[in-house]
């Protein structure tokens, strides 16, 4: 198993540890439901430093980004700008889903998922016909999530930078904890607020002890990727592997909102999923929340009140903040309507729920 530089610090202080896309990491550390309410509640910090970076840069950069991506990336209009975005493939499925940052006009940085690098990459290197510069930065790049309505008040004791004026899915860099050229992104994955801070590996240790004592007075904890999962699917948010993958479409899976149809932008199948758009699909991703009493889980199949199967979990829990089975999944058309009563199949029982829309958090 590969390491991050903090995988010593997290056995050190008694995480749970467990392979994730091929790194060890930790799963938890205090339980899943005491650090997904610290989340919620004050400030805890993730080690996401598995996530994969690419660089892409020169005067092709965008023309290449505007036929592999689904978003329109000639919408980052100046730099300091993300996007949330994703790699159509040629069978209407998605590559993976990403993130787009703008650092300059010629320059932009693709954060993209632990499991996926290796096959991002060969996608991205397969599909350079326009002679874009393309640098695989992953192994060069260490990462921080700090999340919390708390997360700002311990950070900004850190930095220069006035954090109150990065807004939501922006970022700047300069220094950060006496390190220069750290990258300060307000792009988290937990709808509780903070930043995620990107920097060189050699570096990580300085920034995890600076983060932690500037912490301190807000009860900062480290988190584990257990509860970055409950976290995530309260607020609605996909995963991939299993709300997204290589069979379903960014349609069908209500990102119609990051797939854009605009002029000249030619992007990979964009034909079959403008097709989608304008006629449906057989499926549609839904949120749905727990009426009897249970805890749906990914591959449960999901019912009509006569017992037929109309659809399948991709991502359930029992929500830390609402005390009630959560989840997501793929149903058919006639059932995604908000309000719509399904079932959930437990083992032969019939356990019933509600279509909503997310977040589920309240």
């Amino acid at each position: 198993m590969k390491s991050t530089p903090f995988t010593q610090k997290h056995i050190s202080l008694g995480a749970k540890m467990h392979e994730f896309a091929g790194y060890n990491m930790p799963i938890e550390y205090s339980g899943i439901i005491d650090e997904h309410l610290t989340v919620c509640h004050g400030v805890g910090v993730f080690d996401v430093s598995h996530m994969g970076e690419f660089w892409v840069k020169g005067p092709q950069a965008l023309p290449f980004l505007q036929k592999i991506t689904s978003n329109d990336v000639a919408a980052l209009t100046v730099p300091g700008k993300v996007q949330y975005t994703c790699l159509p493939n040629d069978k209407g499925g998605i590559v993976d889903d990403l993130l787009v940052y703008r650092y300059e006009a010629e320059k932009y940085l693709l954060v993209v998922n632990a499991s996926n690098i290796e096959k991002d990459w060969n996608w991205c290197v397969q599909h350079n016909t326009e002679g874009a510069e393309l640098e695989n930065a992953s192994d060069h790049m260490a990462q921080l999530a700090v999340q919390g309505p708390k997360a700002i008040l311990a950070l900004q004791k850190l930095t220069d930078i006035n954090l109150s004026e990065i807004p939501y899915y922006t970022f700047r860099h300069g220094a950060f904890a006496g390190v220069k050229d750290v990258i300060i992104s307000n792009t988290g994955y937990t709808g509780a607020g903070g930043f995620e801070l990107y920097f060189y590996p050699d570096r990580a240790m300085q920034i995890w002890e600076a983060v932690f004592e500037a912490g301190a007075e807000f009860g900062i904890k480290p988190i584990g990727l257990g509860a970055r999962d409950t976290l995530r699917l309260e607020m609605g948010f996909c995963l991939y592997g299993n709300d997204l993958d290589d069979t379903t479409s960014p349609i069908e899976a209500g990102l119609g909102w990051i797939t854009k149809f605009v002029e000249g932008k030619n992007f990979i199948n964009r034909p079959q999923l403008e097709q989608q758009k304008r006629e449906g699909t057989v499926r549609r991703l839904v949120g749905f929340e727990m009426v009897d009493r249970g805890i749906p889980r990914h591959g449960y199949t999901l019912c009509n009140a006569e017992g037929e199967s109309i659809g399948t979990i991709t991502s359930g829990t029992m929500s830390p903040m609402r005390k009630i089975g959560i989840g997501m999944g793929y149903v058919q058309p006639a059932y995604s309507k908000p309000g719509t009563e399904i079932y959930v199949d437990l083992r032969g029982r019939k356990l019933k729920a509600t279509v909503v829309r997310p977040p589920f958090r309240q």
